[in-house]
Order: C-alpha cells, then sequence, then structure tokens
C-alpha cells in the first residue's frame, strides 16, 4: 500500500509562485512514476508532469518554461515548481504514482492552487 499526501496549494496573484509537494509513505519501494495531474473546474483532470524513478521527466506544453517537476527519492518526496502563475492554472492539483509491476495506480487527495488578483 502507498499513500500520498499533497500540500503546497493556495492563493496567489498571477505572475506569482508556488510549489507543491507530495510526500509518499508505504511501501515505497513499489514506486515507478510519479506525477502531477490537475483538475480545473468543468474540466477533465490533465497531465501536468511526471517524473520516473530513472529521473527522466516529462511537462505538459502548457506549463513548459514555467513548471518544473523534481523528486527527492531519499525523502519519497516529489515537487512542482510553478513560476509565472497564471489564473488558467486555477486547478486542484493532484499527485499520482504508478508502480512497478502492474501494480497499479495511487491518487493523492489534491491540493487547491487559485490564482487570482
Amino acid at each position: 500500500q502507498v499513500h500520498l499526501v499533497e500540500s503546497g496549494g493556495g492563493l496567489v496573484q498571477p505572475g506569482g509562485s508556488l510549489r507543491l509537494s507530495c510526500v509518499a509513505s508505504g511501501s515505497i519501494s513499489s514506486i515507478n512514476v510519479m506525477a502531477w495531474y490537475r483538475q480545473a473546474p468543468g474540466k477533465q483532470r490533465e497531465l501536468v508532469a511526471h517524473i520516473t524513478s530513472g529521473g527522466s521527466i516529462k511537462h505538459a506544453d502548457s506549463v513548459k518554461g514555467r513548471f518544473s517537476i523534481s523528486r527527492d527519492n531519499a525523502e519519497s518526496t516529489v515537487y512542482l515548481q510553478m513560476n509565472s502563475l497564471k489564473p488558467e492554472d486555477t486547478a486542484v492539483y493532484y499527485c499520482n504514482t504508478l508502480l512497478f509491476g502492474g501494480g497499479g495506480e495511487v491518487w493523492g487527495q489534491g491540493t487547491l492552487v487559485t490564482v487570482s488578483s
């Protein structure tokens, strides 16, 4: 069993920055890919960025150059540094992990990011 807890969301003005954190606990050795998704009101959940256990990274086109995903394996934590935030980045951000060996995926509870003046 893996459990994910996100933190770091909040209200920020356009152009501002936030850093989201996601701490994993439980069977952390089973964790392969860690990712951030987001879901804006009335929209489908979308992938923001992911990072594999080997360090390969992918960011969605909509956040390239502004957001950066990183991972601290020793702390079982994945981060999402968000800079130059825009109102359209407003969403609930979810941490997700894919487990090795077809173990499925796990979701965190989500953290709300609101970008507004």
